[in-house]
């Protein structure tokens, strides 16, 4: 069977949920092979259908910045002559993959939201009002995934990976920026934002940072992650980190609770393939409502607590 490689994006030796959804994909393209920089749990890469796990556990690679990974991936490449290349779609992602293009010189479709088993890639333009299928012309399928795209499925059956030590051998191109310092983000009780099974956002009809402590509160109560539209982060009411958006983080969590959000394309680019939305809002001709399960047209100030008592009383 062909192989296919997926470039594995993880934390503290865990995967991450993308190259989970990433090795979902590459199993309908062939045989999953995964590229990891580091160590990474090989166990959990093989329930999810990797055959096979490349390793560069080089100082040189992890001392410069991107450049020294695309080239270990283009010698890889080169050498394996795999039959796509799968990297998640996020920032560090598209660098990395728009350098590999260039040096192979080969076709790039980025922010792909599925794969299909001929190497067409589906997106989302538009603010995700336009589907596109698109497909590399030259060279081999190189595409980069939009976390949260698919859900994640363990393989049928799955063994221990083959292991293999890759070596790095890098250019002086490739050192030009150096990595000075790493400061480990500081983590607090909540799920991360892009893994979150439930997702309780907050926009501008929250009022003030100071409210946002309603919606922090509905959050931990549910056990989810806290996250905002571009409006309350443009008003300074929360970090941009935890924006949900076109231009901020894409979630596709099992429940999303928009509180006070009205819904623009933009917002909803970022959270629309959520299986479950949840909507409080005043207004009752916002968009949000158009796309919501489940809407409560009133003052989320008086029906988000109401909830959370009945929350309360059926833990």
């Amino acid at each position: 069977m062909a192989e296919v490689l997926v470039v594995v994006d993880a934390t503290g030796g865990a995967p991450k949920k993308v190259s989970l959804e990433l090795l979902t994909i590459a199993r309908k393209l062939g045989e999953p092979s995964a590229v990891v920089f580091g160590s990474v749990d090989t166990a959990r890469l093989a329930e999810y259908g990797a055959a096979k796990v490349y390793t560069v556990d080089d100082p040189e690679v992890e001392k410069y910045l991107v450049a020294p990974k695309a080239t270990v991936l283009a010698q890889l490449v080169t050498e394996k002559q795999p039959t796509a290349v799968l990297i998640a779609s996020t920032q560090e992602g598209k660098e990395i993959a728009g350098r590999l293009a260039v040096k192979l010189d080969n076709g790039l479709l980025v922010d792909a939201v599925d794969v299909a088993e001929d190497g067409t890639a589906t997106q989302t333009v538009f603010a995700g009002s336009v589907i596109v299928k698109s497909k590399v012309t030259k060279g081999i399928p190189l595409v980069t995934v939009r976390p949260n795209s698919v859900t994640p499925t363990p393989a049928e059956s799955s063994v221990s990976p083959a292991a293999e030590t890759v070596a790095a051998t890098l250019a002086d191109s490739d050192k030009l920026a150096t990595v000075t310092e790493k400061v480990a983000e500081k983590k607090g009780s909540r799920p991360e934002l892009t893994e979150a099974s439930i997702v309780v956002s907050g926009g501008r009809g929250v009022g003030s940072a100071e409210n946002f402590k309603l919606v922090e509160e509905m959050a931990d109560l549910l056990g989810a992650a806290v996250g905002a539209s571009r409006a309350a982060t443009d008003s300074g009411f929360y970090p941009h980190t935890f924006q949900v958006g076109q231009t901020g983080k894409t979630v596709s969590p099992q429940l999303y609770v928009a509180l006070g959000i009205s819904g623009a394309i933009q917002h909803r680019a970022g959270m629309q393939t959520s299986k479950t939305i949840v909507a409080v809002n005043k207004d009752g001709e916002a968009p949000i409502f158009e796309l919501a399960d489940f809407g409560v047209v009133g003052d989320l100030f008086k029906v988000v607590p109401q909830a959370m008592d009945e929350i309360r009383k059926r833990k």
